[in-house]
């Protein structure tokens, strides 16, 4: 195809390329000096233990923010998380307009009031099979199977040529909710040609073909008719689909479903309002569980990753004011463990399991599926659609270098490797990482988002594994101790390997500092608070083996 004023186009991913998480893709067309971009997911990663207090991870978008004026739209793909999460947060550094689907948009609304300072953003809601133009690209949506409903890939066009972008996706002939993986579409696409696929790489090291979200609902189904107690179940609140499935088995079984969660709830009025629960009994509250007898319960309840606020993680603590389990009631884990929360969830199913309560995952039964395609669906996958280039996304290092060997199998005639910050040209050319930009992440701590620096992680996870002393040395006129100096410890040990206090430890390795001083150098308050910290911290290593974080205040006349 003629490449006119030296138009490019490229695609540069700021999140999700080398982590599960975080989706965030760009488009960029046109000659380099003057090129638009559309954005396509902005999604979040949850914040580890390495990262004491952080609410969310989210993607450095700097690079974008920078050429904001050039960013046509946002596309959202579907309402996870990891793909649209991020939205309230960093829209407003973009304040492009948002594409997607009346789910997404519904539950992005409803996220919204939960947050009274977040941004309103307007949204153009599409479906799939829509096809509508930003700037220079135009999109068009197309039917895939996920664990939520209206999910989509998209196909973007422009004059160098169709880009599918797929999303999350998987081949499930027959999901609970909406319809198939739009086959025919997809291999009419292939015959137009496509020059390149950007596609998910979530199981590209699993061999087969993933099951059907009909096989898991008949096997909860089986579950909960034969369990003799209450029977909770725990998945991600956005799979209305497994919700739904486990409705209609309560239902079947003569049992009443009860939810439990904020988000849980978040996502039922949405589901609601939309149609996606006709023909389900209402759901119960919290304050009905009372009045259920155990065999004729159903909870089902958000912390299916080990979340320690979460509603499952409370019951494994019996610390819900209304709801409790005992002994003989199950528990299955309708999901599988992200990578990173596998220590939370373990924690929790042993305290569940201590009180007596049955665990049950999808190691034993069929009680939860992937939504995402096995190399069998992703070879099917590159059958239909026959791209020129290939880039492996959604996924750690592991994942995509397995896709890139499967997309070579498939002959696919270049594979690019790209990772996070790499600029793909995909045309004019071979396609080639022709650059790098600035990328990384920033935190959601609190209602503040900033680098690490700039919200104190890094002091904060220190003071995590050492602790904090503060001393206060209050000197006379003539710069002598006025009394013992006071201090405060915050995560220290009480007594030292011999029994002695560690505090009195302390305190006189303060008042020695202040009188190792000359007297006159005393009148420098900086000379005095360095010789106590620097004691301080020599008995605290001497004592116990590590040196805190200390701080000293010093006042004199």
């Amino acid at each position: 195809m003629k490449n006119s004023n030296k138009s490019e186009l490229v695609f540069c991913p700021l999140g999700g390329l080398g982590e599960i998480g975080m989706n965030f893709a760009l488009y960029g067309f046109g000659p380099e000096s003057d090129r638009e971009w559309i954005v396509v997911d902005c999604g979040v990663s949850f914040a580890g233990p390495e990262i004491p207090g952080v609410d969310l991870v989210l993607p450095d978008i700097r690079f974008i923010e920078e050429n904001r004026l050039s960013v046509k739209g946002i596309v959202i793909t579907h309402a996870h998380e990891d793909h649209y999460g991020a939205l309230l947060d960093l829209w407003p550094r973009l304040k492009a307009p948002v594409y997607a689907t009346a789910f997404t948009a519904n539950l992005l609304a409803a996220k919204r009031e939960g947050e009274p300072e977040a941004p309103e953003i307007p949204v153009e809601i599409f479906k799939a099979g829509d096809r509508f133009k930003i700037g220079s690209f135009e999109i068009e949506a197309i039917n895939v199977t996920h664990s939520i409903p209206e999910p989509v890939a998209l196909a973007i066009r422009t004059e160098a040529g169709t880009v599918l972008h797929t999303g999350d996706w998987k081949i499930d002939a027959t999901p609970v909710l909406g319809a198939p993986t739009d086959e025919r579409r997809l291999r009419e696409i292939g015959e137009e040609g496509v020059l390149a696929m950007i596609a998910d790489s979530t199981n590209a090291m699993r061999d087969g073909i993933s099951p059907s979200e009909r096989e898991v609902s008949a096997s909860l189904a089986k579950i909960i008719t034969e369990a003799p107690g209450r029977v909770a179940v725990t998945t991600f609140s956005s799979n209305v689909g497994r919700i739904r499935s486990v409705a209609i088995a309560a239902r079947d079984a003569g049992r009443q479903v009860l939810l439990m969660g904020r988000s849980m709830r978040r996502v039922i009025d949405v589901s609601d309002e939309l149609g996606y629960l006709e023909g389900i009994p209402s759901f119960l509250s919290e304050q009905d569980f009372g009045y259920i007898p155990p065999e004729k319960a159903v909870i089902i309840l958000t912390g299916s990753q080990g979340e320690p606020r979460a509603a499952l993680a409370r019951l494994a603590r019996d610390e819900h004011p209304a709801v409790s389990l005992s002994k003989g009631d199950m528990v299955i884990f309708s999901s599988r463990s992200i990578p990173g929360n596998e220590k939370g969830i373990i924690e929790i199913k042993n305290a569940l399991i201590d009180r007596g309560v049955r665990v049950l995952e999808d190691n034993e039964a069929l009680v939860h599926v992937s939504g995402h395609p096995r190399r069998s669906e992703m070879r099917d996958m590159y059958e239909w659609v026959r791209p020129s280039i290939a880039v492996p996304a959604h996924g750690e290092p592991a994942h995509l270098v397995a896709h890139a060997a499967l997309a070579k199998e498939a002959g696919v005639k270049s594979v690019v490797p790209a990772r996070n910050g790499d600029m793909v040209r995909l045309w004019p050319g071979d396609a080639e990482i022709v650059d790098q930009v600035p990328v990384g992440r920033i935190y959601k701590d609190g209602r503040l988002l900033g680098t690490v620096e700039e919200t104190g992680i890094v002091e904060r996870r220190r003071l995590s594994f050492v602790g904090h002393i503060a001393v206060h040395v209050e000197l006379t006129a003539k710069f002598t101790l006025r009394d013992d100096p006071e201090i405060v410890a915050l995560g220290i040990p009480e007594a030292d390997d011999e029994g002695d206090d560690m505090e009195d430890i302390l305190v006189d390795a303060a008042a020695d500092a202040v009188e190792s001083i000359p007297p006159k150098r005393r009148k420098d308050p900086d000379t005095v608070r360095e010789a106590v910290r620097r004691a301080v911290r020599f008995a605290a290593a001497d004592a116990w083996g590590k040196k805190p974080i200390v701080t000293v205040f010093v006042s004199s006349p």
